[in-house]
């Protein structure tokens, strides 16, 4: 049997992967708060710990953003599994946002935070990580994919 929707899968396990090492190297290389410049005052890595959602909004209050993360888990598994065969632009929109709810969910279930550390300080943009990068990443993908389905019979009846 040959897996339906296969770049759905290489998308969503290669950015969890991704995720999960970039994660892991920040946490065994930084103490929090630490900084490292790689372009000085324009991109640094800077270790910092999450506890809302993006760009910290709701910070504290992540019990919500656990469940959330898991739904849409659930609901994209499903969907790849169930639907019929997708464009590419969907398989890897779908499995790029699939990477980042899971990376980031299981931050939330493990450690009650999402690690971040990619801060782009030129534009003062809040600090985030590959799972987010990933997920905007597969929505860029999934409005690819709107603009190249032909629309079905529009023809107006006179």
């Amino acid at each position: 049997m040959r897996l339906k929707n296969r770049l759905f899968w290489i998308a969503a396990i290669a950015g969890f992967i991704l995720d999960q090492l970039t994660k892991y190297w920040v946490v065994q290389n930084f103490i929090l708060g630490e900084t490292q410049p790689i372009i000085k005052g324009i991109f640094h890595f800077t270790y910092v710990q999450n506890t809302g959602a993006a760009f910290s909004l709701f910070s504290g209050k992540v019990e919500w953003l656990r469940w959330l993360s898991l739904l849409v888990s659930v609901a994209l598994i499903a969907f790849a599994l169930f639907s019929p065969i997708l464009t590419r632009w969907e398989q890897w929109g779908y499995g790029l946002i699939l990477s980042g709810a899971i990376g980031n969910g299981i931050d939330r279930f493990l450690l009650g935070y999402v690690i971040d550390f990619l801060d782009f300080r030129l534009i003062n943009f809040p600090v985030f990580n590959l799972a987010d990068v990933f997920i905007n990443i597969g929505i860029a993908c999934l409005i690819i994919a709107s603009f190249q389905k032909t629309p079905s019979n529009h023809h107006s009846s006179r």
